[in-house]
């Protein structure tokens, strides 16, 4: 998995979180399959299309926090992940 400081793409601009679809219990496999990248001030109530259920690893980036809800509408359960 790449580093929470390592979420800058190749033109400089800042990522926030980006989500894998993919994992592995070898941390050398991890982070692998179909990305999500998140943005900084990303306010997204519902999954993208063919995205909900199918997070399985995560890595967010220095000064940002993910919140995610076991619902949808930003409803159920919160849990916040940060660096």
């Amino acid at each position: 998995c790449p580093t929470a400081a390592d979420l800058r793409p190749a033109n400089g601009t800042r990522v926030c979180a980006q989500l894998y679809t993919d994992n592995s219990p070898y941390y050398d496999q991890c982070c692998a399959g179909d990305v999500l990248v998140v943005p900084p001030g990303s306010d997204v109530p519902y999954m993208p299309r063919g995205w909900s259920g199918r997070t399985s690893s995560l890595v967010v980036g220095t000064r940002c926090e993910l919140t995610v809800w076991s619902r949808k509408a930003k409803k159920g359960k919160s849990r916040r992940f940060s660096a």
